[in-house]
């Protein structure tokens, strides 16, 4: 694929998302994107693909097996005892 392309903004300030791309990023006809701009660039990305980016740096963090949820739940469970 391609990883760069031009598109001509039209007079409503729309441009059209080339399908590679959009198939490239796993973004469907309905679908919610995310643009945002960083260091003077236009990116979009979708909200899943951001929660996956977020999900892998959390593992960098954790012992394999490990996990967030039952640790979130356990610690709740011993403030509710405690109060």
């Amino acid at each position: 694929m391609e990883r760069e392309t031009r598109m001509r903004v039209n007079e409503n300030g729309r441009i059209v998302i080339p399908a590679a791309f959009r198939k490239a990023l796993g973004i469907e006809v309905g679908d919610e994107v995310v643009l945002r701009v960083q260091d003077d660039e236009l990116r979009i990305t979708t909200q899943q693909r951001r929660i996956q980016r977020a999900q892998q740096r959390a593992r960098t963090y954790l012992k394999p097996g490990t996990s967030l949820v039952e640790e979130l739940l356990a610690e709740r469970r011993e403030a509710a005892r405690n109060e």
